[in-house]
């Protein structure tokens, strides 16, 4: 006779502690099966073999397991599709209800949807809650009822709209005992799923601390910009994967610093914007008459940019940083990003795919609404006309060379490749090209 018990899908939120959907399924009256799938459908398109993502997410659901072990259950982990995952699940087990978190990317929607059609099929549902970000959806609106389209007054309405019950833990540990209790089983290896065993760090950089910093954060408003120091907090990876609850982190930076606050109020704006303008999410501008720029589209030029070989040191010390250590400076991945949009005349969908494939800390939401803000096409976007240059962004913000000679040793030399594009033209032919797509939807 099959068990009853619901399920706890594991995805973005990597962690037993202040877990929402883990909460519900924790009291919903069956014992908990808690699950994780190796998505095959994602796994199978990631060309890089040793991709540190991977080995993070591994990294971070075996100590789950050990905590759950420790707690007399286990993870089920899977290595095939979510359908075929849920398929086997459902001829072991009854299952009462399936729990799991919000995820707002249009292939998450539609493999939701599937999830809970075939559970719907064999008499259950799947339950879903809100969790890697604070306020969604339409809980900020203007007063007509509309989404903001422009940060500042979103996060106005924001803080207006926040109360401690929006940052208030989910005390899950209180029902750890209602964990399905069953033999331990092992987590697939990497090897076993096709990957490489690499090292979780390149050249000694270890994986960022999952804890706040707070000394950092206290100085965040005047250090954040200067790539040279360690003025951000790097938890980036850790709130894309959820091994760190939004909820704890906020809770503890509104008191600590009112920039640093922002800076999460930016995830969930741009959360919002791919939930109430999906087109986003299917490769198309926000403002959609940028999609009639006639891009150049350079290959050999786009090379370059991805090697760190412009001849723009500011611009080649971040792709080498990003390409060495799955990580990019939050100013330089500005002016990277306006580098190849603006002086490169290259389509913004070719950067937003290469950080997809190398930023450890990818998100879709925000790589998008970074990269459509940095090529003017996004939503409170930087306007067409802003051309950064990368010289004046290296006196303002890397002024002592620390961070280009880190990275770009042979700036200095006869052997440092020559600039691809002068800037003054670059910006002049830019303005041309915008202006031109600009004005026909005029």
């Amino acid at each position: 006779m099959k068990q009853t018990v619901s399920i706890f899908w594991f995805r973005r939120d990597l962690r037993l502690q202040d877990n929402a959907a883990l909460y519900h399924a924790l009291k919903s009256g069956h014992p908990v099966v808690p699950i994780f799938i190796f998505d095959t459908n994602i796994l199978h398109k990631l060309v890089d073999k040793t991709d540190k993502r991977v080995a993070f997410i591994h990294a971070a659901i075996t100590n789950v397991q050990t905590e759950l072990m420790a707690l007399g259950s286990t993870l089920n982990v899977f290595y095939t599709t979510p359908i075929e995952a849920f398929k086997q699940l459902l001829l072991t087990h009854h299952i009462a209800g399936a729990f799991t978190n919000h995820d707002y990317e249009q292939y998450a929607l539609d493999r939701d949807a599937n999830i809970n059609q075939l559970l719907q099929e064999n008499g259950t549902s799947l339950h879903t809650f809100k969790d890697q970000v604070i306020l969604e959806k339409g809980e900020v609106l203007k007063d007509d009822g509309l989404p903001y389209t422009v940060f500042t007054p979103y996060s106005r309405k924001w803080k207006a709209t926040l109360t401690d019950f929006h940052l208030k833990a989910y005390p899950t540990e209180k029902y750890f005992g209602n964990f399905y209790k069953q033999q331990a089983q092992t987590v697939p290896t990497l090897t076993s799923m096709g990957f490489l065993v690499t090292p979780l760090g390149v050249k000694g950089l270890a994986f960022p601390a999952k804890h706040l910093q707070e000394e950092l954060i206290k100085k965040y408003s005047t250090q954040r910009n200067y790539p040279a120091i360690k003025g951000t907090s790097q938890l980036g990876v850790h709130l894309r994967f959820g091994t760190i609850s939004i909820r704890g982190l906020a809770n503890r930076a509104k008191d600590l610093n009112e920039l640093f606050l922002n800076e999460l109020i930016w995830r969930d704006f741009y959360h919002m914007i791919i939930w109430h303008f999906p087109h986003v999410g299917k490769g198309q501008a926000f403002k959609k008459e940028y999609d009639l720029i006639e891009w150049r589209n350079n290959q050999a030029e786009f090379s370059k940019w991805c090697a760190g070989q412009t001849g723009y040191p500011i611009v080649d010390a971040g792709m080498r940083e990003l390409n060495t250590t799955g990580y990019m400076h939050n100013r330089v991945r500005m002016i990277v990003a306006s580098f190849l949009t603006k002086h490169l005349l290259i389509d913004w969908r070719w950067g937003e795919a290469y950080f997809a494939q190398k930023l450890l800390d990818f998100d879709f939401a925000a790589n998008n609404g970074g990269w459509q803000w940095a090529s003017g096409s996004g939503c409170d976007a930087a306007p067409y006309f802003r051309v950064f240059s990368p010289k004046l962004q290296t006196e303002k913000f890397d002024k002592e060379l620390k961070y280009i000679r880190k990275w770009v040793p042979e700036f200095e030399s006869v052997n440092y490749v020559k600039p691809i594009v002068v800037h003054e033209d670059a910006r002049k032919r830019a303005l041309e090209v915008y202006g031109k797509a600009l004005k026909k939807n005029v």
